[in-house]
């Protein structure tokens, strides 16, 4: 199945649900025993990136079964320079082995050869002694448009030729992005001039499902512009940040999907991977159960989504 879109909807249908678990490990939230284990050497950075790794690891373990995909923030790994971007891409092998579809969140973007580089490392081939090889293996990745059409260019060559997908910003969560998104250019908001580029970059890329393989990322905690851009996009896939930690609950959910069910996935990360630090779990489960809280976490959050039946191709 070469078209990424066709992939993802099928997966959300195998697993009945458009969740997905964000993957953002943060060493200081890491339960207490882990952080223990790998701190044998003080002042160690493998060390430290180990129990990063491991920690993503074993959330992939307990979410596998439950998930259609995982989306980790490469940001709380790159920040460790190349240990981190060494585990970053292994946390993906990982997730790739237990039958995920993996959402790099890279929010990448630049024009010309740059752009090119990223877009041939996260999705497409690079050469090595003469042979061509997949560096990064992310499945999708999130990238950012205020450069235009020519810095998408680059992700949209390998999005239509080696079936790979892009989630495209649009109207994100934080309460800062109207400061750009929405002004008002040409008698409409920034945000829904977006939404027209992200349709046109997308018209190559529908799949047998009917959904381009070129995703907006559009905000749960804005659903009345959510509302509007899903008018403007029938045939795009929504990635939805703010569910969970951000406030976001299932009411602001529903503008981002169809009225089949279809056309949206929903991220949770730090309300699921460190549910074990908050109520009820903290009680329940504690540190040293935390994989426990993780599996509470992500089934509470299906139940969520499943009182609106989404998901489910009718």
């Amino acid at each position: 199945m070469n078209n990424f879109a066709d992939r993802l909807i099928a997966e959300i249908e195998a697993k009945s649900t458009p969740a997905v678990v964000g993957i953002d490990p943060r060493i200081e939230l890491l339960p207490m025993g882990l952080r223990r284990k790998y701190d044998e050497k003080k002042g160690s950075l493998r060390s430290l990136v180990t129990a990063i790794k491991v920690f993503s690891c074993e959330v992939i373990d307990v979410v596998a079964p439950l998930v259609p995909a995982v989306k980790p923030q490469i940001a709380f790994f790159e920040m460790y320079g190349w240990v981190g971007i060494q585990a970053y891409i292994e946390v993906v092998r990982y997730a790739k082995r237990a039958g995920l579809v993996v959402i790099g969140d890279i929010k990448r973007s630049d024009i010309g050869s740059t752009a090119e580089a990223y877009a041939l490392g996260h999705l497409g081939q690079v050469a090595v002694s003469g042979r061509l090889t997949e560096i990064w293996q992310e499945d999708a990745v999130t990238v950012n448009p205020y450069l235009g059409t020519d810095s998408m260019e680059p992700f949209l060559k390998e999005v239509n030729s080696r079936g790979k997908g892009i989630f495209v910003l649009t109207r994100t969560s934080n309460p800062s992005g109207k400061e750009i998104q929405n002004l008002i250019v040409g008698g409409e908001p920034v945000y829904l001039r977006v939404a027209r580029l992200v349709e046109e970059w997308g018209r190559a890329s529908v799949g047998t499902r009917g959904f381009s393989s070129v995703g907006a990322v559009v905000g749960a905690t804005q659903p009345e512009e959510a509302t509007r851009i899903r008018a403007a996009l029938p045939n795009t896939i929504f990635l939805v940040p703010g569910y969970g930690a951000q406030g976001a609950g299932v009411d602001e959910l529903r503008p981002a999907f169809r009225a089949d069910g279809l056309g949206a996935i929903v991220n949770s990360s730090r309300a699921v991977i460190f549910a074990y630090r908050r109520k009820p779990y903290d009680e329940q489960f504690g540190d040293r159960r935390w994989h426990d809280a993780v599996e509470a976490a992500t089934k509470e959050m299906r139940a969520d989504l499943s009182t609106m039946h989404l998901g489910r191709h009718q």
